[in-house]
């Protein structure tokens, strides 16, 4: 009789264990996580790691060259990455076996060969796209290829080192950059890939941008950059409602690989739209106005110069790198000023509700503590697999740490033992 009590209360505890673990973690279904902020709520992680780092639960390095993030989807991860010139979607379990694995067209081999995007999922849909400007809709249980729009059909331009966008997903549309004079931004019914409205917008380039939906009012507005300009687009019929030009770069001297790479997602908050481009205006906090037909500029650091590496909003502060300063800076969100700075090099950060996390370019990982007005580094350790360039951005889910390191995906145990 006192077994079976046992062994019903520890099932209750377990089953309990499991539904807490689903509560805290957060749902990464898109690049950055939710609302693409790369701020992951998780809880019980640790505060410190030791020398070595972290413990290395398993790797998976048949995933293909790519700089990507990896999604998930409750026991599933999903990654992109380029065999042979194919681009490569991969279903792994949670253990990194590869389930299943779907190909969608040619993939950039240029200049940094490799995926650039993470999958968006949205439903029973997984929607990708290729360094070479196709766009394509994957069914998540089985790796059906849906349908796939490629650069052609949209009349698509490449930027100099390929095209870099994770689609942005929206009720029946999927929002999507080719770049092209005629079509530049467009919406594709996500079930079909049919075109739902263009918008011209500049008529540039894409700039590696990942956009982002703002909800404003009653308007839902796409804010993403060209090679020139920030433009905000009207997300139901694709009106374009302001632009903000990157006037660093002289008229004359624009040219590709000339001041046209802004990779980093906006970030909007209480009617204000920040964001950070190295390449571009610097850091720049906008607000907008006129129901969102208008933005104004309420500053601008020219001096922070971040061009792929994301940035924290959290209260008053905001957490950037700067490649020039190869430092992970702190500036004010009132004022753009700089209020902090601590050197660990050009790297991607993201956020845990208490700690930062930083992937620099050398291959360092380093677990930063904001602290109340100066940062500290509390851990940090090398990445012990892959090859080539550290660009990835990391991604915690369920307590763990994933970081891609070119053709190598590893999964990291960060929670606490206690």
């Amino acid at each position: 009789m006192q077994r079976t009590m046992y062994l019903r209360l520890s099932i209750s505890l377990f089953v309990l264990l499991l539904i807490s673990s689903a509560v805290l973690s957060q749902s990464a279904s898109q690049w950055r996580g939710a609302d693409r902020r790369g701020i992951y709520n998780e809880s019980a992680l640790q505060k410190f790691w030791p020398p070595e780092g972290p413990a290395l639960i398993w790797s998976n390095e048949d995933i293909g060259n790519g700089f990507g993030s990896p999604v998930f989807h409750d026991s599933q991860i999903f990654v992109a990455g380029e065999i042979d010139s194919t681009a490569y979607l991969f279903a792994l379990d949670l253990n990194g076996k590869i389930i299943w694995k779907t190909a969608f067209g040619k993939e950039w081999t240029k200049t940094f060969p490799g995926s650039r995007m993470s999958p968006t999922i949205y439903d029973d849909m997984l929607y990708v796209s290729s360094g070479m400007g196709n766009i394509a809709c994957i069914e998540l249980k089985t790796g059906t290829l849906k349908w796939m729009v490629g650069k052609t059909d949209l009349h698509g331009v490449s930027p100099m080192h390929g095209h870099s966008e994770s689609p942005l997903v929206d009720g029946d549309m999927v929002f999507f950059t080719p770049g092209g004079t005629d079509t530049n931004v467009v919406a594709l019914n996500r079930f079909t890939g049919k075109i739902i409205w263009v918008c011209k917008g500049r008529g540039e380039r894409p700039g590696y941008n990942s956009p982002l939906l703002v909800k404003y009012g009653d308007r839902t507005i796409i804010a993403v950059f060209t090679a020139y300009s920030l433009l905000g687009i009207d997300a139901k019929n694709g009106e374009l409602l302001w632009v903000n030009e990157q006037v660093n770069t002289p008229t004359a001297e624009r040219k590709p690989g000339n001041g046209d790479t802004h990779s980093n997602t906006v970030w909007y908050e209480d009617g204000s739209i920040y964001y950070v481009a190295g390449d571009g205006n610097g850091a720049v906090k906008l607000a907008l106005e006129n129901k969102g037909k208008t933005v104004r500029e309420v500053w601008r650091n020219p001096s922070v110069d971040n061009y792929m590496g994301g940035f924290i909003i959290q209260g008053e502060k905001i957490y950037t790198c700067s490649d020039s300063r190869k430092s992970l800076l702190t500036l004010d969100t009132k004022t753009g000023l700089i209020l902090d700075s601590l050197k660990c090099g050009t790297g991607a950060i993201i956020f845990d509700n208490r700690f930062l996390y930083y992937y620099n370019q050398k291959g360092n990982i380093y677990l930063i503590n904001p602290g109340k007005g100066k940062m500290e580094i509390a851990s940090f350790y090398r990445v012990p697999k892959g090859t080539r360039e550290h660009f990835s951005h990391p991604v915690i889910f369920r307590g763990m740490l994933y970081i891609r390191h070119g053709k190598a995906l590893m999964a990291f145990n960060i929670l606490r033992k206690d």
